[in-house]
């Protein structure tokens, strides 16, 4: 990977203004490999390489822009831009809120589906009645039919939905059950409800109701 691509790859995936000494320190191993004499030469190669990025993404092809603010580098739209970006983000969905155990439910859905509700209440320990309602209506998972055994419980999986929502392009590229733990508690740090409110929820909530429904549109 070229010196570059290394720091727009930095750039764009830091939260703050990341400056041009975070950066050096970052590419410093890599920059050296590539043949830099010494440290006066690795600075000069990344600033030089920075100028070059920042003179590319200021091209009129680019809706973004690389800026220094607050002493170091961060991407941000364009002013230009700015008027298409707020109509987009008018038109997205509201973020999905989850309680802990939705997404405890979600995860024994995404690694054991199909499953039914008592092969997940086995695994959990405890009813996952409630928060399969909640994810059918927030459409992270769906009916798959019912399964050939006594009572022909309904099974359920995961949906388009789902894949988009943690970036897959299928469930056979899944992450370890560690490492979808990790991603489930980042992607919905911000939107978990407070136990309180989904046990109210919960008690609120039909899920025999809702599974019927879709499962007879199986």
């Amino acid at each position: 990977m070229s010196l570059k691509a290394q720091l727009e790859a930095i750039i764009y995936a830091a939260e703050t203004p990341i400056t041009t000494e975070q950066i050096t320190q970052l590419v410093r191993e890599s920059v050296i490999a590539a043949g830099a004499a010494d440290e006066a030469e690795v600075k000069s190669r990344v600033r030089a390489s920075l100028e070059e990025l920042v003179a590319d993404y200021g091209t009129p092809d680019h809706g973004i822009e690389i800026r220094q603010v607050a002493g170091g580098y961060r991407m941000s739209t364009k002013p230009e831009q700015h008027e298409m970006v707020r109509s987009f983000a008018k038109s997205l969905k509201p973020p999905i809120r989850l309680s802990l155990p939705a997404l405890e439910t979600l995860a024994v859905i995404a690694y054991k589906q199909p499953a039914t509700v008592p092969e997940i209440n086995e695994i959990r320990g405890v009813d996952s009645g409630g928060v399969i309602a909640t994810l059918l209506d927030r459409k992270l998972i769906t009916t798959a039919g019912r399964k050939q055994v006594i009572g022909r419980p309904i099974l359920y999986k995961t949906t388009k939905e789902f894949l988009m929502r943690f970036g897959l392009k299928d469930v056979n590229e899944l992450p370890s059950m560690e490492e979808f733990e990790k991603l489930v508690a980042e992607s919905f740090q911000s939107e978990l409800i407070p136990a309180e409110e989904a046990a109210q929820a919960s008690d609120s909530a039909q899920p025999e109701e809702i599974a019927e429904s879709a499962a007879q549109k199986e």
